[in-house]
């Protein structure tokens, strides 16, 4: 079992270390960790630390002020792997691993409406709008098992029960369905915050299962701002080898660079979104470009908060307005939610529905089912489209291993 540091030893410095290296001041490093574009830790003595090949990355965009525009990343040679996924959502992961060239087999999705998005955009694939704890599946059905299995179970913003919540037992149910198959390769992938939940049990017995079931698992927190999502959404995820099998993990490489809103939102359509009430609409056109609630004055600070005001914590999140020049916050289920505000950047308003699934990455050909409201829970729970690309690259780098050339150590030369 793995567990990676978020700092190497080499990089990690204190705040005035890294902003001598990079000639900023202390300041302006301790304002782009307030804004959540760079994270911090504390060290044993308790001083505040930094990552500075992750601080250097930000200075590197920040000073870029050219727009990537908009992609959605495609190999550009199938492959014959196959892949059954389970909670497949409204299909992010699917879509991005369709990108890498990998094949759908089956996917298993118990709502509604999320399956009704599948078939919509992709009547050849084999949906099943099912509770997973009634599928069956034989031995080889496919190359691949992967799940995104639901995370409020583990997630900070949840209950944090675990195992003892309901939900959390649908993880039995994916480890079931990876016995019966016995794929090559694993994959899951969830919240952060799974790391650790329960001081770390949680995630420890979830791998013990897996390391029962005669798999060799590691896992990393991926940053999807640095795999071509203009996002800061960080993504716990795990592969799994068959202990059969000779193959090395590979995981994705993070980029040296990052993408902005601007890259994303770049000619995008119009489409149905939320809206504000009169007096909330009032109180966001108040709200700087990148700012807020701090950036209201205090009166109305204080009207709006409401307890909250004199609560601790920053809560960066409520009356927020998006920055043309920085990666989206992470997506919720709700952009006009009070506690995870996301306003557009110039326009008084919340992301609509298009801008929400650009932001994650998927293609202005994807559409969504059922209301608005269930659009935006759909794109907010999915995973980004193009960080399912890049984790579908490594699973079929991985499978390639297996091929006749990559023993064969002269391969290169014939």
């Amino acid at each position: 079992m793995f567990n990676f540091p978020l700092f190497s030893d080499v990089s990690a410095m204190q705040v005035g270390e890294v902003a001598r290296a990079l000639d900023v001041s202390v300041d302006t490093i301790r304002r782009w960790e307030k804004k959540g574009l760079i994270r911090g830790q504390r060290d044993a003595r308790g001083q505040r630390i930094f990552d500075l090949d992750e601080v250097r990355l930000l200075q590197s965009k920040l000073t870029d002020k050219s727009s990537r525009g908009f992609t959605v990343l495609k190999a550009e040679t199938p492959s014959p792997y196959t892949v059954i996924e389970l909670f497949a959502g409204a299909g992010g992961l699917a879509l991005g691993f369709e990108n890498a060239g990998l094949n759908a087999k089956t996917l298993v999705e118990i709502d509604a409406r999320a399956a009704n998005t599948l078939k919509l955009n992709r009547p050849y694939w084999d949906v099943h709008a099912e509770d997973v704890a009634n599928m069956q599946f034989p031995e080889g059905a496919a190359d691949i098992v992967t799940g995104g299995f639901p995370c409020q179970a583990f997630s900070y913003a949840g209950k944090k029960m675990g195992f003892e919540d309901t939900r959390g037992t649908l993880f039995f149910e994916y480890a079931r369905i990876v016995n019966a198959v016995r794929p090559k390769l694993i994959m899951a992938e969830n919240v952060r915050g799974l790391v650790n939940h329960d001081q770390g049990r949680t995630l420890q017995t979830m791998l013990g299962v897996l390391d029962e079931l005669g798999y060799a698992v590691q896992w990393r927190v991926v940053r999807a701002q640095y795999l071509d999502v203009a996002q800061k959404r960080e993504r716990w995820v795990m592969i799994g080898v068959r202990k059969d099998l000779a193959i090395a993990h590979v995981f994705p490489q993070e980029r040296g660079y990052t993408l902005c809103l601007r890259d994303a939102l770049a000619d995008v359509s119009p489409s149905a979104g939320q809206t504000y009430t009169e007096r909330k609409h009032a109180v966001m056109a108040q709200i700087p470009e990148g700012g807020y609630w701090r950036d209201l004055p205090e009166d109305l600070q204080r009207e709006y908060m409401g307890a909250s005001f004199f609560m601790g914590g920053g809560k960066t999140g409520m009356a927020r307005r998006l920055s043309w020049d920085e990666p989206s916050l992470t997506l919720t289920c709700n952009p006009a939610q009070k506690q995870t505000e996301r306003c557009h950047p110039s326009e008084t308003r919340p992301l609509t529905v298009r801008e929400y699934a650009r932001i994650q990455s998927f293609p202005d050909d994807w559409q969504f089912t059922g209301s608005v409201a269930a659009q935006y829970r759909q794109i907010g729970n999915a995973v980004p489209v193009n960080l399912g690309f890049h984790l579908g690259m490594c699973l079929r780098q991985m499978l390639d291993q297996l091929l006749p050339d990559a023993l064969d150590p002269n391969a290169a030369e014939k």
